[in-house]
């Protein structure tokens, strides 16, 4: 008879860890992990369990990583792969992290980083710098899942799906105050929209570690091959209100010293914009990913744009 495994008397933590702890902190989304200390010295036994604990749990939460400086955030993402650019319209040599800082922008509406090239990241590590007082949480979601608990019928019809995504925006839209803060945010919009790109991707793919089929959508998504725009625009807020059901989510309260890593393959994210004028700073550095493929075999396609020097394909 094959003994039975022990387990913790705690259901939240998981066991089967031998070099880091790893406690849940959301049901289908989100752990903990203890006995990671980020930098350039990380065991290889310690970032192999890393690994597969966030392919597990989508969202694992570092605390206490106050030590880390820049380039200990930069090395440490970089065991877990290969780097990308700071952003693909963003100015910069070599791998560096993008700063998301309120002043600027709030990155406050669902999505997947970055889907409109053709490269999306496989992962991205946010290091918190600047917390408001209050407020200033990010929620993620369970793709996988919200796949997974789909009708027959309507798995039926996504997976038959395109979607085309794009960065392309009306980036001065409602912006009409003159100050420091708002030529700040034009100087950004400017520099993000200089370049445009637009993708094609199934909108089921294919997990390229597990094997898992998941919703591609978010944010940068703004049509469907073959359906009219109002199609479109029902189909995509049904299937978004699926993704982000609150049973398929994980909220994170920041503090100092935390770091978030997410498989960007699997999850779509929100920054709740809920701490009134207050600064929010964040870093991210993102580890480059394969071009996405659909459960029928089918891959993303560049539609506008190369993106082949944000980002070598893994």
């Amino acid at each position: 008879m094959t003994p039975t495994k022990a387990y913790s008397a705690d259901p939240q933590t998981d066991d089967s860890y031998q070099h880091i702890n790893v406690t849940k902190v959301g049901g289908v989304i989100g752990a903990v992990i203890g006995g990671v200390r980020v930098g350039d010295d990380v065991p290889p036994e310690v970032v192999a369990e890393l690994r597969t604990a966030l392919l597990r749990h989508r969202v694992v939460f570092l605390r206490d990583q106050q030590h880390a400086t820049e380039a200990d955030h930069a090395v440490f993402a970089g065991l877990l792969g290969s780097l990308t650019k700071p952003h693909p319209t963003v100015e910069g040599d070599g791998p560096a992290a993008l700063a998301v800082d309120s002043e600027t922008a709030k990155a406050n509406r669902w999505h997947t980083d970055v889907t409109f090239v053709d490269r999306i990241p496989a992962i991205s590590v946010l290091r918190a710098i600047v917390l408001p007082s209050y407020g200033g949480t990010t929620v993620w979601a369970n793709t996988v899942q919200a796949y997974q608990r789909l009708h027959p019928g309507l798995k039926a019809l996504v997976g038959e799906l395109r979607a085309v995504h794009t960065n392309v925006y009306d980036y001065t839209a409602e912006r009409t105050q003159i100050g420091d803060i708002d030529i700040k945010r034009q100087e950004l919009y400017n520099e993000l929209g200089h370049l445009e790109y637009e993708t094609e991707h199934p909108v089921v793919c294919v997990h390229p570690e597990t094997g898992e089929p998941s919703l591609l959508l978010g944010h940068f998504a703004r049509s469907f091959v073959g359906l009219n725009s109002a199609d479109f625009h029902d189909l995509f807020s049904l299937l978004q209100r699926h993704i982000t059901r609150l049973e398929n989510t994980v909220r994170w309260t920041w503090r100092d010293g935390d770091i978030a890593i997410w498989d960007n393959r699997s999850t779509q994210h929100c920054a709740v914009a809920d701490y009134d004028n207050q600064r929010r700073l964040m870093h991210r550095i993102t580890v480059a990913g394969h071009l996405s493929v659909g459960i029928k075999g089918d891959r993303s396609t560049a539609r506008k744009g190369d993106a082949s020097h944000y980002s070598q394909l893994v």
